[in-house]
């Protein structure tokens, strides 16, 4: 029983041509074969055992492996100012046309190109592709390596097969899987492995069915000398391809949703009909070989470019000279239902990781344009962008320090009238003066015409680790906690008008996926280190009855990169975690690990009120959310939030930053309501008008201007901030 759609290829009359059987595909990258890159003979495929493919006209198993060479390291000399920015005109549907160019190349420049190692192993790739054109060639040829080395030991190839879409089905050859095999307390032939490549090439096949495109995990495809015309944008929803060979066609235009398989390594296009490149494949980053050769009316500029500096360069010119989408819808503002208590004093919070200078890199963000990552533009957008919500209070992650002082504090105070508070990593104290300028900290800034600062605090991890008593003898505390340097800082302000307080904390905790432990213990210290703040705060004079920490309003926000399934998120939102938790693995830190966690704040995620954002990091290698703003549920209520981003913009971006989005994370905002306190009991005032008192404690007259409002005024652009720019 076959449970594949029988209708997966068409043939030109619309029958179909048989069904495709699954085979298993490794999980690991293929690996570059031994021949040197400027080889210039035909190479043959190197084959490893063991790696199936998939072959489209029976049910045999084939090892393959990829012809994936290693990537030309040859720095980008090619100037592309000496080419005149080519116009984009409107084609065929869907696709981004470049103008022909009138280039003159010189004989002795042609015979220069020729000698270049790009285009040599342009040439080699060239040759391979050309002797590729039988019927499964690549299949056929990995089933041969297959039969020469499973001689004598057929048996212990066998794979089950499987329908990917419903994996709990009987397989289809009768081969148990792995799982079901230790089930049933039977020996384990081979480890159960999902087939990830589809050979559909030689088959003179004129369309292709859409239902080929909902096998998302693909991770190479050939439909390499067939017939086909046109490439269906539903390609883009094969987003783990590394390897596409579309070679020995007919293809005139390609759709620019290619743009969209950021994780390709080879896109192999000879033999065609192109002439024009989408710009938008400029956001393939990851790209090593692009194949073009055998095309032979190409636009002489993309010729050029590939044959003296080679496929990065290429992919270079088309990223930085891709057209500016269109911007995206504003962000909604979303309303929550007020709760019943009467009225109460409303503040706005915006929390935001902007992506500091020295991060912001071509080799991190190559998908985005290199003016896009400029520094000069992103400051700017960033601060027109921030300023426009005129928020309350502000707080950012990854501010250098250079930054801070020549830049953000002044612009922040000169035109949203801001007054703020800045420490650098704790790195920043053992370097000279030069070097703190590129060490990147917290900032958090506040209205001065609504809020006073009362104290502040910095928390540095690793100085409390140092000082706990239970962490004295633990080697992960010395080998994973003390060597981050990640900070955060606190502030209690105070609401001049209103006189109720409220303690921000702005964080950013360690970013590696693989120190879990770490960023919760980050997080534990942060909340023990919280509460002594606390204890001490709610001494101070106050007209609110501030007898404990709890009754103290509390906001914890910042870049945790941390997602909503983790153990730091756990342990915010329920106060309590075991000492057992998956978060700590086999890691040894005192009491956190020999009696768990707890805290005494009532939180919440600001975000969880609408089951939180789609993201707040969007990247092509992580779309998650990591960043939050988290209340105190008894002194606090969320009464509005601003939304996430337009998902008609999102399906033709492949991560941020870029022209509109100056990070990769996103602005959160959030607008709170401080519940109504219970103040200090006034003894009688006799012979003295109690109307002072009346007028500073009625909650009738506490400041609860409508965040609605805000929206109302026009965004703030970067060329009215800076007029003089």
């Amino acid at each position: 029983m076959n449970s594949f759609p029988h209708q997966l290829i068409y043939q030109p009359n619309g029958s179909p041509n048989g069904p495709v059987s699954p085979v298993h595909s490794p999980t690991h990258t293929p690996s570059p074969p031994t021949t040197s890159p400027g080889q210039t003979s035909p190479l043959s495929y190197p084959v490893s055992h063991g790696v199936p493919a998939i072959y489209s006209g029976g049910n045999m198993l084939f090892p393959f492996q990829s012809k994936l060479q290693p990537k030309l390291q040859s720095p980008l000399n090619h100037a592309f100012a000496s080419h005149s920015l080519l116009n984009q005109n409107s084609g065929p549907p869907g696709q981004s046309l470049m103008q022909q160019t009138n280039m003159t190349v010189s004989q002795s420049h042609a015979l220069s190109v020729t000698n270049t190692p790009h285009w040599q192993s342009q040439l080699s790739y060239y040759a391979i592709c050309r002797n590729s054109n039988s019927p499964h060639h690549h299949a056929r040829q990995a089933a041969a390596a297959a039969r020469n080395s499973n001689l004598g030991n057929l048996g212990s190839s066998a794979i089950a097969i499987t329908d990917p879409n419903n994996p709990n089905k009987p397989p289809l050859n009768g081969i148990l899987p792995k799982k079901e095999k230790e089930a049933n307390g039977e020996k384990q032939d081979q480890p159960f492995q999902q087939w990830m490549t589809i050979d559909l090439g030689g088959m003179g096949l004129k369309n292709i069915s859409k239902e080929l495109f909902h096998y998302n995990f693909l991770t190479t495809l050939y439909i390499n000398h067939n017939n086909l015309t046109y490439v269906s944008s539903e390609i883009s929803k094969l987003r783990n391809l590394t390897i596409l060979d579309i070679s020995g066609n007919k293809l005139s235009v390609l759709p620019p949703e290619l743009g969209m398989l950021t994780n390709l390594r080879e896109l192999l296009l000879f033999d065609n009909l192109l002439v024009n490149i989408p710009f938008e494949l400029g956001t393939l980053y990851q790209l090593e070989t692009l194949g073009l050769e055998g095309n032979v009316g190409l636009n002489d500029t993309i010729k050029s470019i590939l044959q003296k500096d080679g496929t990065a360069a290429v992919i270079q010119f088309l990223r930085d000279n891709c057209q500016v989408p269109p911007r995206p819808i504003e962000r909604d503002w979303i309303m929550l239902e007020n709760e019943a208590g009467g009225d109460r004093d409303t503040f706005t919070l915006l929390c935001y990781n902007i992506l500091c200078e020295k991060y912001a890199t071509t080799q991190l963000y190559g998908y985005t344009p290199v003016w896009a990552l400029e520094w000069d533009y992103r400051k700017e957008l960033i601060m027109s962008e921030v300023l426009s919500y005129n928020a309350d209070i502000v707080c950012l992650q990854e501010v250098d320090t250079s930054q801070y002082d020549e830049y953000f504090k002044d612009t922040f105070h000169n035109h949203g009238g801001y007054d703020s508070v800045y420490w650098p990593k704790s790195r920043a104290k053992t370097m000279a003066d030069w070097e703190k300028k590129s060490v990147d900290g917290c900032a958090t800034f506040y209205k001065s015409s609504k809020y006073q600062l009362i104290d502040k605090q910095l928390i540095e991890f690793n100085q409390v680790a140092l000082q706990r008593p239970d962490f004295k003898k633990t080697d992960d505390m010395f080998n994973r906690v003390i060597t981050k340097d990640n900070i955060a800082i606190v502030t209690l302000l105070e609401n001049k008008e209103t006189l109720s307080r409220v303690i921000v904390v702005n964080c950013h905790i360690h970013w590696d996926p693989t120190y879990a432990d770490v960023k919760l213990v980050q997080v534990a210290m942060l909340m023990d280190e919280l509460d002594k703040l606390a204890q001490k705060w709610c001494t101070s004079n106050s007209p609110y009855n501030y007898t404990s920490p709890q009754k103290i309003s509390t906001i914890i926000c910042g870049d945790f990169n941390s997602t909503p399934d983790s153990g730091v998120y756990e342990f915010l939102t329920r106060g309590i975690i075991r000492q057992d938790h998956d978060d700590f693995g086999d890691h040894r830190y005192g009491t956190y690990t020999s009696e768990g966690l707890s805290h005494k704040l009532s939180l919440k995620s600001a975000y969880s009120n609408i089951e939180e954002l789609p993201f707040t990091n969007f990247t092509p290698s992580f779309t998650g959310v990591i960043d939050y703003v988290w209340y105190s549920t008894n002194t606090l209520s969320v009464t509005g939030l601003l939304g996430g981003i337009d998902k008609e913009y999102l399906t033709k971006m492949v991560g941020f930053p870029n022209a509109h989005f100056p990070s990769d994370h996103i602005v959160i905002l959030a607008e709170f309501r401080v519940k109504p306190p219970q103040t200090i009991p006034q003894p009688p005032q006799f012979g003295l008008s109690n109307s002072g008192l009346q007028r500073r404690f009625n909650s009738s007259q506490l400041n609860s201007r409508s965040f609605l409002k805000k929206l109302h005024h026009p965004h703030l652009s970067a060329s009215s901030l800076f007029p003089c720019k």
